[in-house]
C-alpha cells in the first residue's frame, strides 16, 4: 500500500503530466509563418505550412526533451490501441489524428488524477474555508486551450466530411472555415467517411469525462450530431458492396445510431431541440454560383429523421418545456429569458410556430387522443413559471396552443385542456355531485392556490387569447354562475382576482350571442333557476394567504334561521347591485340596453297578470301536498316579480344616458312602455307615473322624428313596429293629449317624416327641455338640427312632387303640417323670379312665429332666396337685415344660427351697406346688449370678414 508521501509524489507527477499535455496542445496550435515575404503565398499555403511545422515541432519535443518522455510513452500506448489510420498524405488529417491522441491522453490523465484524489477531512476550526479542488479541475486558461483544440478538431475532422445539406457548411461560418474546406484532400486515404467516423467516436470517448464532455457538447453538439446522423442513417448504395470496399460496417453504423440516441437523451434537452431544428433546416432556397450560393436544403432522409427525433423529445417528460425553450432560446431568448427576451415575447410568429408544433400530432403517437392525453398537462404547466421573462414567453405559447388545439381538435381540447383547467369551478356547481365524505362542514373543496391558478389560467386563455371559438365559449358557459358569485364575493374586500373575474365576465358576455348573454344575466340575477350556479352547500371564504377558497357551509341551527334569512336577502341584494356595476361596463356594446329592455318586458308581464290568477281555487278538492306546492309556486312567483322590480330600480340608478346605442333599442324601449300602458288600461290601473312614463317614451320618438337623429329608410322600418301599439293607445287611452300625440306619431312614422304635426314638435321640444332645462346641450344639437332641416325640406319637396295633383287634400289636412312651415320649404327649390309677393309676405310672417321649427324654416328659406338672388327678396334687404338681427336675440341655437347665415349671405351681396349698418346698430346699442348677443354679433362679423377677404370695404379700416 502506498504511503501518503508516495501518493503525494504520484499526484504531483500526474499533475505535471496534465500540464505537459496542455503544453503539447498549445504547441500544436502555435501560429506559424512562411518565412518568405512573397505576396504570392496564399492563405492555404500558410495554413498547410503551419500545420506541418507544428507537427514537426511536437515530434522533436517528444523525441529530444526528457521531460516529455512520459507523455510520449502514454501517447504511443494509446496510438497502438487505436484502430484508425493516424498518418496520411493529407496533412490536415495527420494533424487531426495527433490532436485526437493528445485529447485521449488528457482524458486518461484526468481520470487517474481524480481516482487518486483524497481530499481529507474538513477542519472544524475553519468551516468557512472552501473545500479542496479536485486535481482534474481545469483552470480558466486551460479550458480556453482545450476549447481551441476542440475547435480545430471539429473544423478539420468533422465539418469537411459532412454531405451537402447536412449541418452548416464551413464556408458559411468563418473565413478560416472556407480556407479549411479548400485545403482538405478527400482523394487520399483514409476515406472521408472513415475520417468522420473516427473523429466522432474519439470525441464521444473524450466526452465521457464530465468536464471535458461539457466543453465538447456545449459548443460542438450540433456538428457531432450531424456527423452521427450521416454515419448511422444516410442511405447506402443499393448495390451490395464487397467487404473490402465497404467503408463502414453495419455494426459501426448501428453504433453511430446508438451513440446519437444516447447523447440526445443525456444532453440539455432545449439544446438538443434547437440543434435538431437547425439540422432539419428550412424551405428550399435558390442557388446561384458557388461564391454566392446559400445553404442547400437538408436531404429528405435527414428531415424525416430530425422530425422523428423532435417528436421523441416532445413526448418525453417535460418535453413540451424543452421544445419551447429550444425554439425560444434559439431565437435569442437566452437560457433564462436573456436580454432579448422581451423582443422574443413580442414576436407572435415564433409563438405561433411553437404552438403549431405542439398542436400537431407526431407520427410516433398511436392516435391524437393518446398524444393529447400525454401533452396537455404539460401545456397547462406552461402557465405557471415564476420567472417573469420566461413566464411571459411560455404563457403566450400556451395561450396560442390552446387556441390552435381548440380549432383543430375541439373535442380533444375540451376533454384534456379545458375541463382540467376549469375543474375547480365544476367541482362546486349545483349540478355536481359532492362525495358524501366531503359533505362535512368546513371541508375545503377548492384550495386557495387551486382557485387562484384556475382564474389566472382562464383569464390568460380567454381574455388574453381573445379567440371566441365555439368550444372555448361553450366550455365556459356552465361555470359563469360560479364566476359571478366569486366576483360578488371579491367585491366585499380586497382581492387580486377581482379584476380578473370582471374581465372574464365582460369578455364572455361580449362574445356570446345576445340571447345567450341575456340568459346568463338572468341566471346571475336569480330570474332563471335552470342556469348552473354555486352549489347550495358551498360558499366562499377568505384564506390565510389573502386569497379565496371554497368550503362546505356550516349547518344552520334553528336559532339562526332568522340570521340565515337575513344573510340570504342581503346576499341577493348585493348580487343585484354588483350585476348593475358589471352591466355599467356593457353599455357601449348594447348588452346593458338589451337587458334593461328585457326587464321592462318582464314588468309588462307582471302588469298583464290578472288578479284572478293569484286567487287560490277552493281547497276542498286539493290535498295538503298540492296546496303546499301551490303556495310554493305563488311565493316563487312573487319573488320573481320583486327581483324584476329591484333589477329595474338598480339599472335605472346605475346606467347612464347612453344605455341605448341604436334606434332599435330605443324603439324596443318605447314598445315595452306602450305595452305596459296598454296592459294597465286593460286592468283599469292607470296612474300619474304611468302617464308621465308614456309621455316621456313617446317624446323620445318625437325627438327622433324631429331631427335629433339622422333617420334612414331602415330606421323607419324599425319604427313601424310601434304603429299597432300607437293605434291602440290613441284609441283607448283616456288622456286626450296622449291620444293626439300617439295618432300624430303614427302618421309621421307612416309617411317617413314627410308630415309632422305641431303636437310632435311640441313633444320633442318638451322632452329636450326636460332633459336639459338650461340649454346646455343646444350646441351639441346644432349640427343635427341643421341636418334635420335639410332632410325635412327634401322630404317635403319630394312629397309635393308626388302629391301635386292632391294639393287640395293636403291643404284640407292643415293640422298635420303647419302651412307656415310647408309653404316656405316648397318655395325654396323654385327658380329665381318665381316667388310671388304673397309667398314672400307669408315667409316674413313665419319668421316671427313662436314655434321654433316654423321660425327656423322661414329664416332658412329667406337665406336660400338671398343666395339664389331672388329679386323680390333683394328689394327689401333692409327689412330682411332687421329680421335677421332681431332673431339673433333668440335663445334657440337653431334660430340664431339661421339668422347668422342670412346676415352673412346679405353681406356677400351688399358688403359695404350691410357691414356699416351692422356696425352702426351694434355700436349704438352695445350698452344694452347682453354678452351672448355681443358674441353672436361678433360671430357675424367674423363670417363676413372671412367671406369678403381682401375685398373688405375701406370703411372698416
Amino acid at each position: 500500500m502506498a504511503t501518503p508521501r508516495q501518493a503525494a509524489d504520484g499526484g504531483a507527477l500526474e499533475t505535471r503530466g496534465l500540464e505537459r499535455i496542455l503544453e503539447a496542445l498549445k504547441l500544436l496550435l502555435s501560429p506559424g509563418g512562411s518565412g518568405s515575404s512573397s505576396l504570392q503565398i496564399t492563405k492555404h499555403d500558410i495554413l498547410l505550412a503551419t500545420l506541418k511545422s507544428n507537427l514537426s515541432a511536437l515530434e522533436d519535443k517528444l523525441l529530444k526533451d526528457p521531460h516529455w518522455k512520459k507523455l510520449k510513452l502514454l501517447r504511443d500506448e494509446i496510438a497502438n490501441k487505436a484502430e484508425w489510420a493516424q498518418n496520411s498524405v493529407d496533412v490536415t488529417w495527420s494533424f487531426t489524428s495527433q490532436t485526437l491522441l493528445l485529447l485521449l491522453c488528457l482524458k486518461e490523465t484526468m481520470i487517474h488524477l481524480a481516482a487518486d484524489f483524497n481530499p481529507g477531512k474538513p477542519n472544524p476550526r475553519t468551516p468557512e474555508a472552501a473545500p479542496a479542488l479536485s486535481p482534474d479541475t481545469l483552470s480558466i486558461s486551460q479550458q480556453k486551450t482545450v476549447q481551441s483544440v476542440l475547435q480545430f478538431v471539429v473544423t478539420l475532422g468533422v465539418c469537411p466530411y459532412l454531405m451537402p445539406g447536412v449541418g452548416v457548411p464551413l464556408r458559411y461560418r468563418t473565413e478560416f472555415g472556407a480556407v479549411v474546406q479548400d485545403v482538405v484532400c478527400l482523394d487520399v486515404a483514409p476515406d472521408a467517411t472513415r475520417r468522420l467516423y473516427t473523429s466522432c467516436r474519439v470525441l464521444l470517448n473524450v466526452a465521457q469525462h464530465a468536464s471535458l464532455g461539457s466543453l465538447i457538447f456545449c459548443r460542438h453538439f450540433g456538428d457531432i450530431a450531424a456527423g452521427l446522423c450521416q454515419l448511422g442513417f444516410c442511405p447506402t448504395k443499393r448495390k451490395p458492396l464487397k467487404p473490402e470496399e465497404e467503408v463502414l460496417t453495419e455494426e459501426e453504423r448501428a453504433l453511430s445510431r446508438e451513440a446519437l440516441r444516447n447523447i440526445l437523451d443525456q444532453i440539455y434537452q432545449p439544446l438538443a431541440v434547437r440543434e435538431l431544428l437547425i439540422l432539419q433546416g428550412g424551405p428550399p432556397q435558390s442557388c446561384t454560383d458557388v461564391k454566392t450560393q446559400v445553404r442547400c436544403r437538408a436531404p429528405a432522409w435527414l428531415r424525416r429523421l430530425c422530425g422523428q427525433l423532435l417528436s421523441e423529445r416532445l413526448i418525453r417528460p417535460s418535453g413540451v418545456q424543452a421544445v419551447v425553450r429550444g425554439i425560444l432560446e434559439g431565437a435569442g431568448a437566452g437560457a433564462a429569458g436573456g436580454s432579448d427576451a422581451e423582443a422574443t415575447a413580442a414576436d407572435w410568429k415564433k409563438c405561433d410556430l411553437t404552438a403549431k408544433i405542439l398542436a400537431s400530432c407526431p407520427q410516433q403517437s398511436l392516435s391524437p387522443e393518446d398524444y393529447y392525453r400525454d401533452i396537455c398537462p404539460q401545456i397547462l404547466d406552461l402557465f405557471h413559471f415564476q420567472d417573469k421573462l420566461t413566464a411571459r414567453q411560455f404563457q403566450r405559447v400556451a395561450t396560442t396552443t390552446f387556441i390552435t388545439m381548440s380549432r383543430e381538435h375541439p373535442q380533444l381540447a375540451a376533454k384534456y385542456l379545458l375541463q382540467p383547467m376549469l375543474a375547480p369551478l365544476h367541482r362546486c356547481l349545483n349540478t355536481a355531485e359532492i362525495p358524501e365524505s366531503d359533505v362535512v362542514p368546513g371541508t375545503i373543496l377548492v384550495t386557495e392556490e387551486e382557485l387562484s391558478r384556475c382564474i389566472e389560467d382562464v383569464f390568460k386563455v380567454y381574455v388574453v387569447g381573445n379567440e371566441p371559438s365555439t368550444v372555448l365559449v361553450d366550455s365556459l358557459l356552465p361555470v359563469l354562475g360560479v364566476l359571478f358569485s366569486l366576483y360578488c364575493f371579491t367585491k366585499q374586500g380586497v382581492s387580486h382576482i377581482r379584476s380578473l373575474c370582471q374581465e372574464i365576465l365582460l369578455w364572455i358576455l361580449g362574445k356570446l350571442e345576445r340571447k345567450k348573454a341575456i340568459a346568463s344575466l338572468k341566471g346571475f340575477a336569480g330570474l332563471d333557476k335552470s342556469v348552473p350556479s354555486l352549489h347550495c352547500l358551498c360558499h366562499f371564504r377568505a384564506a390565510t394567504q389573502g386569497g379565496i377558497m371554497i368550503t362546505i357551509k356550516e349547518a344552520i341551527c334553528d336559532e339562526d334561521e332568522d340570521e340565515a334569512l337575513y344573510q340570504k336577502v342581503s346576499s341577493e341584494q348585493c348580487q343585484i347591485e354588483h350585476l348593475g356595476d358589471l352591466l355599467s361596463h356593457c353599455q357601449e356594446c348594447g348588452l346593458a340596453g338589451d337587458f334593461f329592455i328585457f326587464c321592462l318586458k318582464e314588468l309588462t308581464c307582471v302588469a298583464e297578470e290578472h288578479e284572478a290568477e293569484l286567487k287560490t281555487k277552493p281547497f276542498s278538492s286539493k290535498s295538503l301536498l298540492e296546496l303546499e306546492q301551490h303556495q310554493t309556486l305563488l311565493v316563487e312567483g312573487q319573488e320573481q316579480k320583486l327581483l324584476v322590480l329591484q333589477l329595474v330600480a338598480v339599472l335605472c340608478e346605475r346606467m347612464s344616458e347612453q344605455i341605448f346605442t341604436n334606434i332599435t333599442q330605443v324603439v324596443d324601449f318605447v314598445a315595452a312602455t306602450l305595452q305596459r300602458a296598454c296592459a294597465s288600461l286593460a286592468h283599469q290601473r292607470e296612474s300619474t307615473v304611468e302617464s308621465q312614463t308614456l309621455s316621456m317614451s313617446m317624446g323620445l320618438v318625437a325627438v327622433m322624428l324631429g331631427g335629433a337623429v339622422q333617420l334612414k329608410s331602415s330606421d323607419f322600418a324599425v319604427l313601424k313596429q310601434l304603429l299597432p301599439l300607437l293605434e291602440k293607445v290613441s284609441n283607448t287611452y283616456p288622456d286626450p293629449v296622449i291620444q293626439e300625440l300617439a295618432a300624430d306619431l303614427r302618421i309621421t312614422i307612416s309617411t317617413h317624416g314627410a308630415f309632422s304635426t305641431e303636437a310632435v314638435s311640441v313633444a320633442a321640444q318638451s322632452t329636450l327641455s326636460k332633459k336639459d332645462p338650461q340649454g346646455k346641450i343646444e350646441g351639441q344639437q346644432q349640427i343635427s338640427r341643421e341636418r334635420s332641416t335639410d332632410v325635412s325640406h327634401s322630404h317635403l319637396t319630394q312629397q309635393q312632387s308626388r302629391e301635386k295633383s292632391n294639393e287640395t287634400d293636403l291643404k284640407s289636412n292643415a293640422p298635420l303640417i303647419p302651412q307656415e312651415v310647408s309653404e316656405p320649404s316648397t318655395t325654396t327649390n323654385q327658380k329665381s323670379g318665381s316667388i310671388t309677393t304673397e309667398q314672400l309676405q307669408e315667409v316674413l310672417l313665419s319668421a316671427y312665429d313662436p314655434q321654433i321649427p316654423t321660425r327656423a324654416a322661414a329664416l332658412r328659406t329667406l337665406s336660400c332666396w338671398i343666395e339664389q338672388r331672388e329679386a323680390k327678396a333683394l328689394e327689401m334687404q333692409e327689412k330682411l337685415l332687421k329680421i335677421f338681427l332681431e332673431n339673433l336675440e333668440h335663445e334657440d341655437t337653431f334660430v340664431y344660427l339661421s339668422a347668422i347665415q342670412g346676415i352673412a349671405l346679405l353681406s356677400d351681396a351688399y358688403p359695404e351697406k350691410i357691414l356699416l349698418g351692422l356696425l352702426t346698430q351694434y355700436d349704438s346699442g352695445k350698452d344694452k346688449h347682453t354678452p351672448e348677443t355681443r358674441m353672436k354679433v361678433g360671430e357675424v362679423l367674423m363670417r363676413i370678414v372671412r367671406t369678403l377677404g381682401d375685398s373688405l370695404p375701406d370703411c372698416c379700416g
